[in-house]
C-alpha cells in the first residue's frame, strides 16, 4: 500500500465535495463512439462502444462503468481525453441493460457478475491479431466485478494491467455506510436509475420485476433493492448471499496481473471497515490510499475554473507505464 501524493483542492474539502463537484460541474465534454453489438453465449447481448478519436494502433483499454453507468458518465468523458494523450485507445463496456435499451433476459448485471466480462475479454482477445497489450479499468461496480474477475483468473488472464477506482471492496460495509448520514442521498439517487430499469423492461420486453410495481416503488434502501430484485434475478437466496459471494475483497490475494488501486478513507460510498488492509493484497497489487478524494472525485486545482484531472491522469500514466514493459 501507499499514499499517493494527491492533494485536494482546498476548496473542495471532504468526501462530499470531493464526490459531487465532478458530477455537477466538472463532466467533461460528450465523445464520440462507435458501437458494437456483441451476442452473448446464453442469447442476450453487450453493447461495447469504441472511441473513435483514438490511435488505432495503441494498447486496448477495456473501460467498466459503476452502478447504472455507461459511456456518457462524467468519469468516462473525463478519462478518454487523458487516455488518448498517452495513446491509448478505449472501449467501454456496458453492463447489460445499461446502454440505453433492455437487454433480452430476465436476469441483468450485478456487482460481482465476472461472467460477462470474462466473455467480452476471451473475444477481444481472440481477435487481437496485432497482440496490442490489453488493459481493464474499473469504476466502483465495476471495480468490483474486475477485480474478483482478476482473482478469478488469477495468471490466466491475458491483460497487462488493470485499474480500479472507488471500489466497493465489502459490499455488506458499502450497504451499511450508504444508509448512514447524507451518503442516503446517494442511495436516493441511486435507486431512481433501478426503479426505472425495472419498469422500461417491462414495457419494452414485457419482462415484469420479481416483485409488484407498487412495492418496488416503496423500496428505499438498495440493500432492500438487491434482496427483493438482484438477488432473486441472479439465483441468489437473499441479498446476505449476493454480497458475501459477489465482495471482490476475498479475491484480492489472487490476483496476478500488475494492478492499480485507487481510494479515499474518506469515501462516502464505503467505511473504514470495508477498506483491506495490506495482508490482503497480493504483490501484483500497488493499492494508493489517501486520506481525501471521496468516491471517484480526487479533484485537484488552484482554483474552481481550473481544476486538474489529478485521477484520469494517474490512471492513463499507470496503464501507459505497464503497456511499455
Amino acid at each position: 500500500m501507499a499514499s499517493k501524493s494527491f492533494r485536494p483542492a482546498w476548496w473542495l474539502p471532504g468526501g462530499h465535495l470531493q464526490t459531487l463537484w465532478p458530477f455537477f460541474f466538472s463532466r467533461g465534454e460528450a465523445q464520440s463512439f462507435e458501437r458494437e453489438r456483441l451476442d452473448l453465449a446464453d442469447g442476450d447481448f453487450i453493447d461495447l462502444d469504441w472511441d473513435t478519436q483514438a490511435p488505432l494502433d495503441g494498447p486496448l483499454v477495456l473501460v467498466l462503468h459503476g452502478l447504472e453507468g455507461s459511456s456518457d458518465s462524467a468519469y468516462v468523458r473525463r478519462l478518454l481525453p487523458q487516455l488518448r494523450n498517452y495513446g491509448l485507445r478505449a472501449v467501454v463496456m456496458h453492463f447489460r441493460g445499461c446502454s440505453g435499451e433492455s437487454n433480452r433476459l430476465r436476469r441483468a448485471y450485478h456487482a460481482g457478475d465476472s461472467r460477462d466480462l470474462d466473455e467480452v475479454v476471451a473475444r477481444l482477445h481472440a481477435r487481437n491479431r496485432a497482440q496490442r497489450p490489453v488493459c481493464t479499468i474499473g469504476f466502483s461496480l465495476g471495480g468490483n466485478v474486475l477485480l474478483k474477475w482478476l482473482g478469478e483468473t488469477g495468471s490466466g488472464n491475458p491483460l497487462q494491467a488493470a485499474a480500479a477506482i472507488s471500489v466497493p471492496f465489502d459490499l455488506h460495509a458499502a450497504a451499511d455506510r450508504l444508509e448512514r448520514g447524507l451518503s442516503r442521498l446517494y442511495q436516493s439517487y441511486l435507486l431512481r436509475p433501478l426503479r426505472a430499469g425495472q419498469r422500461r423492461k417491462q414495457r419494452e420486453r414485457g419482462i415484469a420485476p420479481p416483485l409488484p410495481m407498487d412495492e418496488l416503488d416503496r423500496i428505499r434502501t438498495l440493500r432492500v433493492f438487491d434482496d427483493r430484485v438482484t438477488a432473486p434475478l441472479h439465483g441468489f437466496s437473499g441479498v446476505d448471499e449476493y454480497y458475501t459471494r459477489s465482495s471482490s475483497r476475498p479475491w484480492l490475494a489472487h490476483i496476478a496481473t500488475p494492478t492499480l488501486l485507487v481510494h479515499a478513507r474518506n469515501d462516502p460510498f464505503l467505511g473504514p471497515n470495508g477498506i483491506p488492509s495490506p495482508d490482503e493484497l497480493s504483490p501484483s497489487i500497488l493499492f494508493e490510499l489517501s486520506d481525501d478524494g471521496g468516491h471517484v472525485g480526487f479533484v485537484s486545482g488552484r482554483y474552481p475554473w481550473k481544476t486538474e484531472p489529478w485521477l484520469e491522469k494517474r490512471i492513463a500514466e499507470w496503464l501507459s507505464a505497464a503497456t511499455r514493459v
